[in-house]
């Protein structure tokens, strides 16, 4: 199942409804989210500095990962990056692939 870091920050409407509801209550959401999908939630960590909320998720395919960041952008709470992560397997068969690949100017 593919696995995605997402990475967030809360605008300023954003962060009055996490105020309100706490962070359990938005941990509560976020698994309604993202079960709901088929997916499941390996962590969630709230942070300060750039990035507010941390999380590591697994979801069935890329397209329910961009159905999520799509319907979470536009609510305008939130701004977030969807970062996909590969194992070490996947990364060792894309090693072992041939790519026909020239670069400029070569």
């Amino acid at each position: 199942m593919p696995k995605f870091l997402i990475q967030a920050s809360y605008t300023a409407e954003g962060t009055k409804g996490l105020l309100r509801e706490g962070a359990s209550g938005r941990r509560a959401a976020v698994d309604q989210v993202v079960t709901g999908l088929g997916g499941t939630v390996e962590a969630m960590y709230f942070a300060f500095g750039e990035d507010d909320i941390v999380l590591i998720v697994d979801f069935p395919d890329p397209v329910s990962m961009a159905a999520v960041s799509l319907t979470v952008k536009a609510s305008g709470a939130l701004h977030t990056r969807a970062t996909p992560l590969l194992t070490l397997d996947e990364i060792d068969e894309a090693a072992r692939r041939q790519v026909a690949f020239r670069a400029p100017g070569a």
